[in-house]
């Protein structure tokens, strides 16, 4: 017996009903995962303790996480602050290619204005190229989230798939809206902190660490050698008759003194090694990873470098630096790290006693003595 097309159309609509149920349901479950994804992150977001490991988790983690194609951040760095935090507790800024440092904030501003909600869609070379220029491969569709906090733009998170439709403009952007927020929340702590403790670890006149910080740091990093089966070098630098600069021009212009010779030994130095000002006019270096002839080549730039330098405009104001350089290579596993780091110390010590008693404007290497 034949369907009458009046059966035919119900039984249509009740299969394009349950197709639309089944979708729904589907897709209500994929929000359900999602939504539980969003949560945990958030939660390891709001539990990192430092900097370097909110860059880690928002630059690795949540991009596997959410199968994110491509993801950049770009953060608001006028005076190169967030770098030089990231700098001063070991970070190496160039193993996080996903984060950009930029100084014009006009460069954000014009994506977002104070539009402050997620922006979705395909992607656009003449618009968005500058946003992804990290990677090799330019997605198709987008996701830009500005990162506001007390209605300041602090950067940018960008989110790129290879598919077309992964991003449209007529999704619901809540769950991106609150991750913006609450990433942008955490980074403004984050940095709040790390500047808090940076300030008991820095020497007040120079800018550059103090002993406290640098006495940390050598024992992270007589660990980390021992681990790698690495080496680590340390330079001792003393500003030769330091004394006849505070006499003949006072104690201000010592302080000017002091304060560009700290310049002028950073200048030579890469961003991963630690620089502190170990007291009055002797100044500490620790090189990570780094051999006796590196560190020879390191001192012999700095010593020259200072030499070279007018350090009091329109006065015969030249200065000269010895400097002791120890290093260690491929240190006993089984050895205390206290001990090594003690014996480290001791020997550029003992090289730059020697630099002096040679006449100073020295360079020493303790594997000499």
């Amino acid at each position: 017996m034949p369907i009458s097309p009046h059966i035919e159309q119900e039984i249509t609509e009740v299969d394009a009903l349950r197709n639309k149920l089944e979708s729904l349901v589907h897709d209500a479950r994929r929000n359900e995962v999602t939504l539980r994804k969003f949560q945990n992150l958030e939660l390891r977001l709001l539990g990192c303790s430092s900097l370097a490991e909110l860059m880690q988790l928002i630059a690795h983690k949540s991009k596997s996480t959410f199968g994110w194609d491509v993801l950049t951040i770009i953060l608001h760095d006028e005076h190169q602050d967030i770098k030089r935090l990231l700098r001063d507790v070991g970070e190496d800024t160039s193993r996080y290619p996903e984060l950009v440092f930029t100084n014009d904030i006009l460069q954000l501003k014009k994506f977002y204005g104070r539009f402050k909600k997620p922006l979705l869609g395909s992607f656009d070379g003449n618009l968005h190229e500058e946003l992804f220029l990290t990677d090799r491969k330019f997605p198709r569709s987008v996701a830009l989230l500005p990162l506001f906090r007390k209605n300041k733009l602090l950067g940018s998170l960008n989110l790129g798939s290879f598919q077309t439709g992964r991003f449209n403009k007529q999704d619901a952007t809540d769950f991106l809206e609150h991750l913006a927020a609450v990433l942008a929340t955490c980074l403004d702590t984050t940095i709040a902190q790390e500047k808090l403790k940076q300030a008991g670890l820095t020497d007040a006149l120079t800018g550059v660490n103090n002993r406290r910080f640098f006495d940390q740091r050598l024992n992270e990093e007589i660990s980390r050698a021992q681990r790698l089966k690495s080496s680590v070098s340390c330079l001792f630098i003393d500003i030769d008759h330091f004394k006849v600069v505070n006499d003949s021009f006072g104690h201000e212009t010592g302080d000017r003194v002091l304060t560009k010779v700290a310049e002028l030994i950073r200048a030579q130095l890469r961003n991963i090694d630690v620089v502190a000002r170990y007291g009055g006019e002797e100044f500490a270096v620790l090189l990570e990873q780094s051999g006796q002839d590196w560190a020879e080549e390191v001192a012999d730039r700095i010593q020259q470098s200072i030499a070279e330098t007018t350090f009091v405009s329109g006065e015969n104001c030249s200065l000269t630096v010895s400097i002791g350089v120890s290093t260690i290579e491929n240190p006993n596993t089984k050895q205390n790290t206290f001990d090594l780091g003690r014996e480290l110390l001791r020997k550029a010590d003992k090289a730059l006693y020697q630099a002096k008693q040679d006449g100073r404007n020295k360079v020493v290497l303790h594997s000499t003595l």
